[in-house]
């Protein structure tokens, strides 16, 4: 990791409310995951968000506003944050949204494939759209109109423009966590494995 996390007492008010507020969010809405280490900091982007304020409060409140006024169904959004956690290769991504994946319902199978970058069956066609959305997004090409029309047909003009702020605003996040190599949290691993 190249950057510390910022333990809470460490932080101005105004920081210290940005902290508390992503805590509190967070473990409602992801308590399986990790997002606090020892000393109550936060980890994951977080950290960066904490780090580089004039430039990580913005890209919260994006993900914020994208998670608020999310219409798509649970598992059409994990679907694609997978997709993309994958094809950047973003530990903590992949970490925090296998969990969430299971949550909402998709297949240990299907979350399995989709963290190790491949397309998993037995998926709706919303749900393979998503996929196919945000693959070929993260490889950089244009969406093809075939792809996009499906997309439309499928989930709707507003879907198609959830997903794709969706799949931007978790570029950036594989991004900030690759860029600053954030690690998965230490979690409890049976004797005789590593992690």
């Amino acid at each position: 990791m190249r950057i510390r996390p910022i333990p809470p007492d460490e932080l101005g008010p105004e920081l210290r409310e940005v902290h508390d507020g992503i805590a509190s969010l967070v473990k409602e809405e992801q308590a399986r995951v990790v997002i606090l280490d020892d000393d109550g900091a936060l980890v994951g982007p977080f950290a960066a968000m904490l780090h580089f304020p004039t430039f990580g409060v913005p890209a919260l409140m994006l993900q914020r506003a994208v998670a608020a006024e999310a219409r798509l169904d649970p598992i059409v959004r994990e679907i694609a944050i997978l997709t993309v956690g994958a094809a950047y290769g973003a530990r903590y991504v992949l970490y925090a949204h296998e969990h969430t994946a299971d949550q909402v319902g998709l297949a240990p199978e299907q979350v399995a494939t989709l963290a190790a970058g491949g397309r998993p069956s037995g998926l709706t066609a919303g749900q393979a759209v998503a996929h196919d959305v945000a693959a070929a997004l993260t490889h950089g090409r244009i969406l093809p109109n075939s792809t996009y029309d499906r997309a439309a047909r499928l989930l709707g003009h507003d879907g198609v423009g959830e997903l794709v702020f969706l799949i931007g605003s978790y570029c950036l996040i594989a991004m900030v966590v690759n860029c600053f190599d954030v690690p998965v949290p230490d979690l409890d691993v049976p004797k005789g494995q590593s992690s």
